[in-house]
This record gives C-alpha cells, structure tokens and sequence, in this order.
C-alpha cells in the first residue's frame, strides 16, 4: 500500500531542520519512503495507492508525549486547587480503580492524544496490561510500565505487588511493534531500597527501560538529604540505575552534580519534562536550559490528565515557551523551532524511539502529523514554527499516520467514535465518581 501526501510545508526536523514549502511524503506500508519538492509527482503520483491532498498545511512528524498517565482521565479536574492533593485525593480514590475502568480511560486518553497529534507515548499506572490492549486497538506507539509502589494499590493488594505485575507484563509484550514494556517505580521515596534494587536488576534481565519520577516533590528531597545526605539522583547513581535506560519525569529540584550525573551517563539517561503539571502544582521551573546546554536530552509530557489536565503537547510548547522565558527574562531564548524540536524528535530521542520515529525522513517509520492552516487562528503564517508554538492548538490537527496506518482525518478518528469511548468511560466511572463526591 502507499500512500501520497502533497501539497505540504514539510518540517523535517532532522538534524538540519530541512523543510520543503510545496512538498509531498510517500509512505510505503508502515515506512517513508520518498520526501520531496511537487515538481517532481509526475512519477510518484502514478504509483500512489491514495493521494492526499495536505492543502498547504504543516507536516510534521507525530508527536511524542514522553510522561503520562492514561488510566487517570477519571481524577481529571477533581481537587484541581487543593494542598497535598496526592494523598488527599488521588492515592485513595485510585483503590477504586478497576482493569475496566483503566481500559475505558486509557481508550479515551489515546482519543484525545490522536486528536492532537500525538503518535506516541510513555505511560506509568496500574493495570498496564489493559492499557497496552488500548495501544494496540487504537494503533498507537507507546512504552507502556507498571507502577511499582511500596503500598497496596487496586491491582496489587501486597506493597511493592506491581513488581510480580510487572515481570509478567514484560514477558507478555516484548518484541511487540508499537508497545514496548518497560519497568516503572513511582519514586525513589516511595520504594524500598531494597525493591529499588530488585529494579535494575529486572531491567537488566529484560533489557527494559525504566521510567520513574524523580526530584519532583520537597519531601522527597528533604527525605533523602536526612536518611542518606545525598539527593534521589545519587541515591539512584549508586544503585546503578544510571547504567540502564532510565527516563526521569520532571527533575525539577536539581542541582549541578545531579545534572553531572544524568550527563555522564552518557544517554542513557534522559528527562521527560512535564512544564503544565509542574507550574499548575507550584512545584517550580526544571532548570531545562542548563539541561540542554549538557547536551542531556530532554523531551515534552504532560503529565497524567488528572496533574496538567490535557494530554496535548500544543499546550506543553506554548506553556515551555512562556514559563522559561519568563523565568529568565530571556525573549529569545528557546526559539520556537526548538520547542517544537522537544515535542517530536526530543521525545523520541528521550524514549528511545529516534531511530524509528520523531522524524520524516526516508526509512523511520510512518508516524505523521498534518496541521491546518486554514481556520481563523492560523493566518498568517510568516513562521511555521511558531505559528504551531503561538497560533496553533490540538483542534488544527487535520489528520494523523501512525505506522503508515491514518487513524485520524479531517479531525475524527478513522476507526473509533469519540462518543462511544466517552460512553464507555462513564459508564465505568459511576461508583468513582460516587467516591469522589464524598471527599
């Protein structure tokens, strides 16, 4: 099968950010195969299964949501403004959550980050296994872990349980296409040293990747600096963590030898950067510019819908650019094709996907997404980049490709209904919601 895309401002965004202003994208299959300039179709056109028209919008490869949690649709606006929300709200009503209501908010999260542009993500909650169902009913790339937590949750009644869950859940879904599984501890404060441990040890044996948040909370640091007089980062450095894969959220609280550490670890380790969470939290601005300047690679997330209330990175890039710039009373710093940068390709790079995604370029695989440019908030465009970090939001997404497959066009999705995934959800969320009114 393949399928033409014409008539594009093609944004690459490889390594010299090469962009075509009248271009089209050949996919063969799940791959691209040709990139070009419209002068030269005639050839091309003829052996194209489908054409597309992109009707002078924005191609870019799909974005790469790098945090999220998307079994938590149903905390999303529930205690938005209230101190210690954690534990007051999310850590008790989450013994309400079943495998059911998971797969329903997973089904739903995925809709809402297809419908904006993401094509793949990286996910941290309790029963992942149906949230890996969702990925691949709804056609979507993502490294799907199962918390690990030293207290019983809805899916493991003994502390520390997800870890059983979570060899499990490995050995299922290894060598999957689009879902690959990875291991992930809440915290370095919310496990035990000795499960913490135990960790890279599991990563070693299954080569996974890990995912934890780190240095993201206060407590956590002054935990830390009273039990060991080191910071979580090199409490997890002597553990060997930083000779894994290892994708740290937020990194907010850090200092210069932590930033050290991530650095020398040579790539291995990298920073999913959640701007909407952190700020909405009051938590602080992660020290990103020094991050970049170590050359540590650093992409964009959300957070879960319940922390940063969205799942599109459109706000993540315009919230990046205001919060940092802001920050360091610095108008020019972070131009907007390096924010946009962080949301494709940086993500990529930070999941450990750039060989196969974050891209167009010929042999990645076909992870697209095309952005409108004829609705009111998209004229003029001097600028492409910045009209998609300043003008731009999720509902100019036209349509999105993930593996050559289009799951979304003319703003719907190909294979699922919106209204029928909502239906599903809130059908699901009736004795939650019931708890959640009590509070």
């Amino acid at each position: 099968m393949k399928t033409l895309i014409k008539n594009v401002h093609l944004l690459s965004m490889d390594k010299q950010f090469s962009e075509i202003k009248k271009g089209y994208v050949l996919i063969e299959d799940h791959l691209i195969a040709k990139i070009g300039s419209v002068s030269e179709l005639d050839s091309v056109t003829i052996s194209a299964d489908k054409v597309i028209d992109g009707r002078n919008g924005i191609l870019i490869p799909g974005m790469v949501n790098t945090h999220t949690h998307a079994g938590m649709i149903p905390f999303r606006s529930l205690g938005d403004d209230v101190p210690d929300r954690l534990r007051r709200f999310l850590f008790p009503l989450e013994q309400f959550m079943t495998k059911e209501l998971v797969k329903a908010s997973s089904d739903y999260a995925i809709a809402e980050m297809l419908l904006s542009g993401v094509t793949s993500f990286c996910d941290m909650y309790y029963f992942e296994d149906e949230v890996a169902k969702s990925c691949k009913e709804m056609g979507i790339r993502a490294l799907v872990g199962e918390t690990i937590i030293d207290m019983p949750t809805c899916d493991s009644p003994q502390p520390s349980g997800g870890y059983d869950y979570c060899e499990m859940f490995l050995k299922k879904w290894q060598n999957d296409p689009l879902v690959t599984p990875i291991i992930a501890p809440h915290a370095p404060n919310t496990n035990t040293p000795e499960v913490l441990k135990k960790i890279v040890v599991l990563s070693e044996k299954y080569n996974a990747p890990i995912t934890m948040h780190v240095s993201e909370m206060t407590y956590e640091i002054t935990e830390f600096q009273e039990k060991y007089n080191q910071t979580p980062i090199e409490f997890l450095q002597s553990l060997g963590y930083f000779e894994r894969e290892f994708i740290l959220a937020h990194c907010i609280l850090v200092n210069d030898h932590d930033l050290k550490i991530i650095e020398e670890s040579k790539g291995k380790a990298r920073v999913a950067h959640c701007i909407g969470a952190n700020t909405k939290s009051a938590k602080g601005i992660a020290p990103v510019k020094k991050m970049i300047e170590k050359n540590i690679i650093v992409g964009l997330g959300t957070d879960g819908p319940s922390s940063g209330n969205t799942l599109d990175l459109f706000s993540q890039m315009r919230l990046f650019a205001n919060s940092h710039k802001t920050y360091h009373q610095d108008r020019a710093l972070f131009p907007a094709r390096e924010i946009v940068r962080l949301a494709t390709i940086g993500g990529a790079e930070t999941l450990g996907l750039a060989k196969q995604v974050g891209s167009i370029e010929i042999g990645k695989k076909a992870d697209l997404t095309l952005i409108e440019t004829e609705s009111v908030n998209m004229f003029p465009i001097f600028d492409p980049y910045s009209a998609i970090v300043y003008s731009a939001n999720a509902s100019n997404v036209e349509s999105v490709w993930v593996n050559g497959e289009q799951l979304v066009r003319d703003k719907k999705m190909v294979y699922h209904k919106l209204d029928k995934i909502r239906e599903s959800l809130y059908r699901e969320m009736r004795e939650f919601v019931i708890e959640a009114k009590k509070r």
